[in-house]
């Protein structure tokens, strides 16, 4: 139902009575005093560096039009992306999630596009079952597998299979098609699986997954080994991340007793506000919009950014030396539509700095392009998903297969995924 005009505007009125255009001129003072004097190096409460430049802090500024007239840096690129099910609970107690994992080619590979992993991860409180399997081939390159964990005492069974299925299929088809990857591979989000990180952090039922599951290990090793692959045939690795809800830069700012109340919800809202362009007209600030502006790259070690590098971190067995597997990353900002995004890899791919130039010069011009992420990277998205009447159908056969019915609850009818 429409909401009533006099409704719309009696909500939308009380903007009236909020100053916003000083808030946001005071926060772009904030966040250039943040840039110019406590970025290089960050420091946490404890006076541990936790962000520093890789080289000089600087900020840069290409001109949409003209960098997306240049040749690209690598002639090929290769996308990968996991699309997921997403959990869902059936009534006799199970709960699973399924991940179906591709990798793209620009110019494209349809041999190559045609190749998925398949990850069915499952959950079932009957412990006297187990309905894991190996992997196995079907579909001429393709392959999958099931994945059984068993959650004694724990809350996140839903979380818990949803991850073990998008990262051990992204990762498995990564290492699996790594060989077909000649100039630059970028996986869609970060270079490292995140949702299975935080869990060390979490809960004490979640990190003692680190130490008795088979399938946390194997994923934690296949993005150490990912990295080792890459790294040993001197290709490129990055990831791309379309929706940054990073908080650790601005999480750090609020524990700091040198600041007033910090503004942003995330450290995409500060870096949105360095890297914008303005200019007076008319007695007002508008946007420039004709280029696009980054930041250089910086080492993370915060918050889960630091588990791979950990030297006593016996979790992993590593090649390479600790701080080779560190968190870099930049900040591009398209002011276009208003959008950052971040652009990670391992140190031991950003040390060198023609490596770093070619991959912001990539990253720059398919931004340029296409007006958002790059081509491989929506490519990726697009064969990895699993579309809403595909889930439905994926669904229906579950039930049938179990003898069960999916354990429904109302917001599935509210907002039309009743199914």
């Amino acid at each position: 139902m429409t909401l009533d005009p006099v409704h719309f505007d009696g909500i939308a009125g009380l903007a009236d009575r909020i100053d916003y255009d000083a808030e946001d001129r005071d926060h772009r003072e904030f966040a250039e005093d943040v840039w110019e004097h406590y970025l290089d190096p960050l420091y946490d409460d404890e006076g541990d560096v936790i962000l520093e430049p890789i080289d000089e802090q600087s900020r840069r500024r290409v001109n949409c039009e003209k960098i997306a007239l240049e040749d690209p840096p690598f002639a090929t690129i290769h996308g990968l992306d996991a699309g997921t099910l997403n959990s869902r609970p059936f009534k006799n107690g199970l709960v699973l999630d399924v991940a179906h994992a591709a990798m793209s080619a620009t110019p494209s590979d349809l041999g190559l596009h045609d190749r998925r992993t398949v990850v069915k991860a499952l959950h079932l409180n009957d412990t006297s079952r187990d309905f894991g399997t190996d992997w196995e081939p079907y579909n001429d390159g393709s392959r999958r597998r099931i994945v059984h964990t068993h959650l004694p005492k724990s809350q996140y069974e839903e979380d818990v299979v949803h991850a073990l299925a998008l990262y051990l299929a992204e990762s498995s088809h990564a290492l699996e098609h790594a060989e077909s990857v000649s100039e630059f591979l970028l996986l869609d989000g970060p270079i490292y699986p995140k949702g299975v990180l935080r869990w060390y952090y979490r809960s004490t039922a979640l990190t003692d997954l680190f130490r008795d599951s088979e399938d946390v290990a194997r994923i934690l090793q296949n993005y150490v080994e990912l990295v080792e692959t890459f790294v040993e045939r001197d290709v490129p690795l990055a990831g791309f991340v379309k929706n940054v809800s990073a908080k650790s830069i601005v999480r750090t700012l609020k524990r700091s007793s040198d600041f007033a109340p910090v503004p942003w919800a995330h450290d995409a809202g500060l870096f949105a506000q360095i890297l914008e362009r303005r200019e007076r007209v008319d007695g007002e600030f508008e946007r420039l919009t004709d280029d696009l502006t980054l930041t250089n790259w910086f080492v993370s070690t915060a918050g889960t950014d630091d588990f791979f590098n950990d030297p006593d971190n016996d979790l992993v067995e590593r090649e390479l030396d600790p701080e080779q597997y560190r968190v870099t990353f930049c900040i591009v900002y398209d002011p276009r539509r208003d959008l950052v995004f971040k652009v990670e890899a391992p140190y031991a791919v950003t040390e060198d700095e023609g490596t770093r130039r070619k991959i912001e010069r990539q990253i720059l011009q398919e931004v340029a392009l296409q007006r958002g992420p790059p081509r491989a990277i929506s490519k990726a998205d697009e064969l990895a998903a699993i579309d809403r009447g595909s889930a439905e159908s994926l669904v229906k056969s579950f039930e049938e297969s179990l003898d069960t019915e999916l354990d429904r609850n109302y917001n599935a009818v509210r907002w039309g995924r009743d199914y």
